[in-house]
C-alpha cells in the first residue's frame, strides 16, 4: 500500500472515529440503518401470507408462491385463503395440519373485502394502530412506506450526485466555452416549473416508482453542479494536479483519481440533507395526489386521509409521527457527519 493510500485511510479512520463520538448522530444512524434493512424483509414479519403451511403431510410456502386451500375460510373472490382464521380453526379443532404466521399477520393492501377488517377500527391488540377508510392496516402500511420512502430518497439522491459530480466536476475542470455553455444549459434548465411538469406527465401518464424518480433527477442534479464546479475550480489549480499532469495522466484520470477524493466533502456532508429533501418530495406529491399510485403505501397518502378524518387521530399521529422521526434521525446523521468531515478537522493536504 503507498504512502498516499495510508494517509486516506489515516484520515478516513479519524474522520469515522470522530463521527462515532457524536452520538447523537451516531445512534441515529446505527437505528435507522437497522431499520432500513429489516425493512426489505417486511413479507416475513408483517404480511398476511403464512410462511410455511403444512396441509396433510405436505409443506407449502404461501409467502412466496402463494397457496389456495379451498374451504370456507377463502376469500369472497375466489383465490387465496384467509390464513389468520384458517390458523384459528385448526388450533380450536386440534388438526394435525399447522400454520406458521409472520410476527404481524397484517398487510398493507387487504381491506374491507377481506373477513374481519373494518373501517376506521381504532388502535387494539389486533390492529396497532387501527384501520383506515378503507379497512387497511395503518400499521403494516407505515412500514412498507418506510422502505418505499428511504429507498425512494436514496435512489433519487445517487443519481443527482452522480450526474451532478459528472457534469460539476466538467465544468470546474475544463473551464472556458465548455463551463459557459453548461452553465446556460443549466439556467434554463432550472427554470422549469417542477410541479407543473409532475401534473402534467401524471395526468397522462400513470406515476410510478421510476418515473417519480426520473422526473425528479432531470433537475434536482444541478444543486450539486455548483457545487462541485467550485470543488473542482479551487483543486485544479493545486500542485499536485500540475505534477499528475506532467507525468502524463489522462485527464479523466486526474478528475476522478485525484481531484474527486479532494472534493468530497461537500458529497459527504450535504448527502444526508439531501435524502431528507428526496423523502419530503415524495411525502409532498402523495399528499397532493401526483405521486405513487394507490393502494401503494404511502406516508403522505396516510397523511392525507387522516386529515379529511380529523377526529380519528390514530390516523394523522402515525404518518406524522414516523416522518418526523425518520427526518430528524436523517438530520442528526447529516450534522454529525458535518462535524466529522470538517476539512478545518481532517484535511488531505495537511
Amino acid at each position: 500500500m503507498s504512502e498516499q493510500q495510508e494517509i486516506s485511510l489515516s484520515i478516513l479512520k479519524k474522520r469515522w472515529l470522530k463521527f462515532k463520538t457524536l452520538k447523537r448522530g451516531y445512534y441515529s444512524f446505527v437505528l435507522l440503518a437497522i431499520l432500513y434493512v429489516l425493512s426489505w424483509f417486511l413479507p416475513l414479519l408483517v404480511n398476511n401470507r403464512a410462511l410455511v403451511l403444512s396441509y396433510e403431510g405436505e409443506m407449502y410456502f404461501p409467502v412466496i408462491s402463494g397457496y389456495y386451500a379451498g374451504s370456507e375460510f377463502e376469500q369472497d373472490v375466489p383465490g387465496e385463503a384467509i390464513y389468520r382464521e384458517l390458523q384459528a380453526a385448526w388450533e380450536s379443532e386440534g388438526s394435525d395440519n399447522w400454520i406458521i404466521m409472520p410476527v404481524y399477520p397484517y398487510s398493507p393492501y387487504e381491506d374491507i373485502t377481506v373477513a374481519g377488517n373494518k373501517m376506521y377500527d381504532p388502535p387494539s391488540n389486533t390492529h396497532w394502530l387501527g384501520t383506515d377508510n378503507t379497512g387497511r392496516d395503518v400499521f403494516a402500511r407505515l412500514c412498507y412506506a418506510f422502505n418505499i420512502s428511504i429507498s425512494f430518497a436514496l435512489v433519487l439522491t445517487v443519481l443527482n450526485y452522480f450526474i451532478g459530480v459528472l457534469i460539476g466536476g466538467s465544468m470546474g475542470y475544463f473551464g472556458g466555452k465548455f463551463d459557459l455553455f453548461f452553465q446556460r444549459i443549466i439556467e434554463i434548465w432550472s427554470s422549469l416549473p417542477m410541479l407543473f411538469v409532475i401534473i402534467i406527465i401524471s395526468s397522462i401518464i400513470r406515476p410510478s416508482f421510476f418515473l417519480l424518480i426520473f422526473i425528479y433527477t432531470i433537475v434536482n442534479w444541478i444543486g450539486m453542479t455548483y457545487l462541485m464546479r467550485a470543488e473542482f475550480y479551487r483543486e485544479k489549480s493545486k500542485d499536485y494536479v500540475a505534477a499528475a499532469l506532467s507525468m502524463g495522466q489522462t485527464n479523466f484520470k486526474v478528475m476522478f483519481k485525484h481531484i474527486l477524493p479532494n472534493a468530497m466533502v461537500p458529497i459527504i456532508t450535504f448527502f444526508p440533507f439531501a435524502v431528507v429533501g428526496g423523502i419530503s418530495a415524495l411525502v409532498s406529491l402523495d399528499y397532493l395526489g401526483f405521486g405513487m399510485p394507490p393502494p401503494t403505501p404511502s406516508w403522505g397518502q396516510m397523511l392525507d386521509v387522516g386529515l379529511q378524518n380529523i377526529t380519528k387521530a390514530w390516523m394523522v399521529f402515525a404518518p406524522i409521527s414516523a416522518l418526523f422521526s425518520t427526518l430528524i434521525m436523517v438530520v442528526f446523521i447529516g450534522e454529525a457527519v458535518r462535524e466529522a468531515f470538517d476539512p478545518k478537522v481532517y484535511s488531505r493536504l495537511r
